[in-house]
């Protein structure tokens, strides 16, 4: 018989009892059966051939030699490996108006003044109009006013308290950098930004968004839009601007900007304190990373203008199986851009959240096109010694 060829066997009733299948890859593996029905069965001559064996045991047994099993039935928890790319461009504008930050290591940009849990990552883009002030304002102080002079919590614990505090305290970072703006008589107050930030802390992961910037999760490749577009054609934005006096003309908000929430702009919002259509508060969203999670994608609007989120995961999906360098995959999203005749300037960052596409977290091929492989981790010292025999006999 060939080398992974299936051995037909023949299952021989011990008792009448309840029976559970195991199905092993090889000999080689083979202690990983509960016990063996003492059927003839030829084994194949190839140490890779697929052996199939049928047990039966009582079910007190079984949960007997599960207990006894050194194997923990507990899944190992997954812990993001960070590492990052990116890439901006100008596009077909005459001036560049994004700006980014990128931070792999939050820890040790902010030293010992706060404590995150291991890994913590932070990025951010701006896509600046009415000139690049706002944005490079944004790029050159976010550090201080997202950490520095927040009050961000402090914990060991992760739990929905935490979650609630690092919220509040990326929403006031929000509110903080629009005041500064104003404040800063350099600032043309016709300059304004919008602004999506990620922040990665263990596990959690957190996007804030104000504007029409996106960040996109790839899950098993499917993606997974962390973020929406605050656009006057999103109908929750129109309705909001509506009831705050504002109205839509032409797609634009008040006729003038073609985004519903933006930091700066201060010649078009009302006096501090009052309510204005075109505002600075985040909407933030939060999951739970797990070995599913591949990659986020974060972009400005030339990127969306011309591709859907599925069709960026796609892209960068496939660089990352063919060269797994985020930095060149942000730069080919740029340059798939620019080929689809994007209109603005263009910048992309790419962040994994596993070693290597084709690890952990991505599903491997069958081992076996009937995709009836398993395996029993439990395995009591008088089945080994029944399997021993048994096989000793067979040669």
């Amino acid at each position: 018989m060939g080398a992974g060829a299936e051995v037909m066997h023949q299952v021989v009733p011990l008792l009448e009892s309840p029976y559970h299948r195991c199905v092993v890859k090889s000999v080689e593996v083979i202690e990983e059966v509960v016990a063996v029905a003492p059927a003839p069965v030829q084994l194949a001559a190839s140490p890779k051939a697929v052996v199939e064996v049928a047990v039966e045991v009582s079910d007190l047994k079984l949960k007997r030699s599960i207990a006894e099993s050194s194997v923990s039935a507990e899944p190992l928890q997954f812990v993001p490996s960070i590492r990052s790319g990116s890439f901006a461009d100008i596009g077909p504008r005459r001036d560049m108006e994004d700006e980014h930050i990128r931070i792999d290591d939050l820890s040790a940009h902010v030293g010992s003044l706060l404590m995150f849990s291991a890994p913590s990552a932070f990025y951010g883009v701006f896509d600046g109009h009415g000139g690049s002030d706002a944005a490079a304002y944004m790029k050159n102080h976010a550090m201080k006013l997202f950490f520095e002079d927040a009050e961000f919590p402090q914990t060991s614990q992760e739990d929905e308290m935490f979650a609630e505090s690092v919220e509040d305290s990326v929403r006031k970072a929000f509110l903080r950098a629009d005041l500064a703006l104003s404040d800063d008589s350099v600032i043309n107050r016709s300059s304004g930004t919008t602004a999506l930030t990620a922040l990665v802390l263990g596990r959690q992961l957190l996007v804030a968004n104000a504007g029409d910037c996106r960040a996109v999760l790839c899950r098993k490749g499917v993606a997974v839009e962390m973020s929406k577009d605050h656009r006057p054609t999103y109908d929750a934005e129109r309705q909001r601007v509506i009831a705050s006096g504002g109205y839509i003309e032409d797609g634009y908000l008040n006729g003038v900007l073609s985004v519903t929430r933006a930091l700066g702009d201060w010649d078009m919002k009302l006096p501090h304190g009052s309510p204005s259509p075109l505002i600075a508060e985040p909407e933030i969203c939060w999951t739970t990373l797990t070995e599913d999670d591949e990659f986020l994608i974060i972009g400005c609007d030339g990127i969306w203008d011309v591709m859907t989120s599925q069709h960026a995961v796609s892209t960068v999906r496939r660089g990352l199986r063919r060269h797994d360098d985020p930095e060149r995959c942000a730069r080919e999203l740029a340059m798939e851009a620019k080929r689809l005749k994007t209109f603005d300037n263009l910048t992309v960052i790419v962040v994994c959240f596993v070693s290597e596409l084709g690890g952990g977290s991505v599903p491997l091929e069958p081992a076996a096109s009937n995709g009836r492989l398993r395996c029993c981790k439990s395995l009591s010292p008088e089945a080994l010694s029944k399997l021993r025999r048994w096989l000793d006999s067979d040669e």
